[in-house]
């Protein structure tokens, strides 16, 4: 029999093999090393952004990003104002509005050409730069038609036509207008019905198949004014497809630009940034010009925008501002949207005011899988659940400060997208860590299992971190009850029969053992060749004396099962005609140390302690004397768990005995069972009446 003299012990194995070594575990547990986490971590945040930017390009997430774009808008128009830097009214445009007062007092409706003419007449008396009439003049609404047509001859009178579409037919210009005076007023109306583009160029296909190119009304008034200025139109130099104003390059909206995905950017688009949520320039009634009621300077020089704003003429829509809770921004005239779009080719001709840039479908794929790798790594590195939700509101804290500063700079990027892509691959990042921390549990149960109760497991669970990273776990004192047993006579057995047979019945034999061991809740810290050590009472450390009590019950009671056990097993090899084995038990209860022991190379866990001696020196003691095949002696250190143990057990007294290597002697008893139960105390019910005897 291999000595138990080296103690303190660590885990060593029958035949020189550990069957739980941190080492071998700590190995198994590398298996998934960091960067294959990282890697994966990676490659779910590029699956994600990738699945998130083809859905944004498909156009499912447009609604979501309109309403973003749209509370942008308004926040910047917000804090413009609560800062003090908000734009000024364009003094460069001047509206002439027709509202329903004018209609009532002129008594006209629709406004007939002699009144159009004398309006236009009117202005072009203080010297205007350009006039833009916003009505269709087609059809003629005499009288004044003649007064009309000669209004027109002047080259700064620019009439609007109505590019055709699929649901409506082309309206006309005025019959004998020249063409540079020709424009469109068409507006480019998202599937919500918010005017958010502005189309600047545009095509008609005549009758006779040939393509013409017009500029929007807006354009054209602009073109107009900037003429004066020294400022044509030309083709930028580095994409002619592209019109340069001055400093600015007008960028034309691509499809699946900024937050839209499957909106027809037809035509010359670009996203009209509007100046102001109610008009970007004063404005004044027909009646106030008609009645020659205008401060002069107001006009001279000046782009003038005559429209309808009267309800009843129903030339009205929404804006980003509408649902702002303001009625002036429920919706806004056309005429004012044009003036919108006029200040905004001017600032950006004179390089005051920069366009709206949008991101094109390549940056918008990075710039989703920026903030998805962001959201990745936050979750690979956070297993806190706490943590983690912490991290990942701030994360989209963070998305939204950072897009809408970005939209400050005049650049939009989608902002659904990628908080949608966040929550997606934190998600999945936080399900795979589940999935493979599960499996590492599992397999942690697998290796411990066959050696140790789950408390092992559990408690080398709790500590994965530490144990991953220095390959140790911290020592622990701890007051435990330590089980010894060993075979009595096994090194006579081993003379007498080849190893592989004795292995066989030694593997059945040690099997048994700790099945009654798991059984009442111990840890096998390890086996001796044909003995093994048992621990009751850690991982989990106990505090009280009931507790400790517990622990050394159940050590005891474990031992009496290991008698009943030992007692089948023998049945069985009487049968094989095999000798029957007698075993020892030593039990002890006392102060221990519980952690890891050994180097990075070799680790194990370990049980130390005077405690762990005397189990031992207990089951070895007087040898010669067993009265029967199992043989259990417990002494103990700690007069809490004694009358426990008297309660339950029947002992005999050896005395104080001293052990083997030490000085001190130590109470020791014999186990030599289970006391049995304590009868039910008498009942207090009165039993049945005993009957009288009968009187003759």
């Amino acid at each position: 029999m291999p000595s138990q003299d080296a103690l303190p012990v660590s885990l060593r194995s029958r035949w020189g093999r550990s069957p739980f070594s941190l080492q071998k575990l700590r190995q198994r547990l590398q298996q998934w090393p960091q960067w294959q986490g990282a890697m994966g971590m990676v490659l779910a945040s590029l699956t994600l952004s990738t699945v998130v930017a083809g859905a944004n390009q498909s156009g499912l997430l447009e609604g979501v990003e309109r309403l973003v774009y749209d509370q942008m808008m308004r926040l910047r128009h917000s804090g413009s104002q609560w800062m003090g830097n908000e734009l000024p009214l364009d003094d460069r445009i001047l509206i002439v509005t027709v509202t329903e007062s004018d209609l009532d007092q002129i008594g006209e409706f629709p406004l007939t050409d002699q009144t159009v003419a004398q309006t236009i007449t009117q202005l072009q008396r203080h010297d205007p730069a350009v006039i833009g009439l916003d009505m269709y003049r087609a059809i003629p609404k005499p009288p004044g038609r003649e007064a009309l047509l000669q209004a027109f001859e002047a080259g700064n009178v620019i009439a609007i036509t109505k590019l055709a579409d699929h649901h409506h037919p082309a309206i006309p210009p005025p019959e004998g207008v020249p063409p540079e005076q020709i424009s469109f007023n068409d507006v480019v109306v998202d599937g919500d019905g918010v005017i958010r583009r502005s189309l600047i160029i545009g095509s008609e296909t005549a009758r006779d198949g040939s393509s013409q190119v017009l500029f929007a009304f807006s354009l054209q008034l602009a073109l107009h004014y900037l003429s004066a200025q020294g400022i044509e139109p030309e083709n930028n130099a580095t994409n002619p497809d592209y019109l340069q104003l001055g400093p600015t390059s007008f960028v034309r909206l691509q499809p699946g630009s900024g937050g839209y995905g499957r909106t027809d950017a037809g035509g010359y688009q670009v996203m009209l940034d509007y100046r102001h949520p109610i008009a970007p320039a004063h404005q004044v009634t027909l009646s106030e010009i008609l009645n020659d009621q205008v401060d002069p300077s107001w006009i001279e020089g000046k782009i003038i925008l005559i429209g309808p704003t009267a309800p009843s003429l129903k030339d009205l829509f929404y804006t980003p501002f509408t649902g702002a809770g303001v009625e002036e921004t429920h919706k806004m005239p056309g005429v004012v949207i044009h003036a919108q779009m006029v200040s905004q080719v001017l600032d950006a001709a004179t390089g005051d005011r920069a366009l709206l840039w949008t991101s094109t479908p390549w940056q918008e794929w990075g710039w989703i899988g920026l903030w998805a790798l962001l959201a990745g790594s936050l979750a690979w590195r956070f297993r806190n659940p706490v943590g983690l939700g912490i991290t990942q509101t701030g994360l989209i804290f963070l998305l939204g400060i950072t897009s809408f500063g970005l939209f400050l700079l005049r650049s939009w990027v989608p902002v659904a997208a990628p908080a949608l892509a966040m929550v997606g691959t934190s998600s999945v990042v936080v399900a795979s860590q589940a999935q493979q921390l599960a499996r590492q549990r599992q397999m942690m149960l697998f290796l411990l299992g066959q050696n140790t109760s789950p408390e092992v497991a559990n408690a080398l669970w709790e500590n994965r971190d530490r144990l991953l990273k220095s390959g140790q776990l911290p020592g622990q004192s701890a007051v435990a009850t330590m089980l010894f047993t060993d075979i009595r006579g096994f090194s006579s057995l081993a003379e007498q029969y080849p190893p592989e047979v004795l292995l066989d019945w030694l593997n059945e034999y040690l099997s048994t053992m700790a099945d009654a061991i798991q059984t009442h809740h111990g840890i096998i810290n390890k086996f001796t060749g044909d003995g093994l050590l048992a621990v009751f009472g850690v991982p989990i450390i106990r505090h009280s004396h009931g507790e400790i009590a517990q622990d050394a019950a159940a050590a005891v009671a474990c031992a009496l099962d290991m008698a009943t056990r030992l007692d089948r097993f023998n049945h069985r090899r009487q049968l094989q005609k095999l000798p029957e084995l007698q075993m020892r038990v030593g039990i002890f209860t006392g102060a221990v140390v519980v952690g890891s022991l050994g180097g990075q190379t070799r680790m194990e866990y370990g049980v130390i302690g005077d405690s762990v001696n005397i189990a031992s020196r207990l089951e070895s003691v007087d040898k010669a004397r067993q009265s029967s095949d199992c043989r259990i002696l417990i002494g103990h250190d700690s007069e809490g768990i004694w009358p426990q143990i008297r309660s339950q057990f029947q002992v005999e007294d050896w005395g104080a005995l001293t052990l083997k290597g030490r000085e001190q002697t130590v109470a020791v008893y014999e186990v030599l069972g289970a006391k049995p139960p304590s009868p039910a105390p008498p009942s207090a019910t009165p039993g049945p009446p005993i009957p009288k005897p009968l009187r003759s």
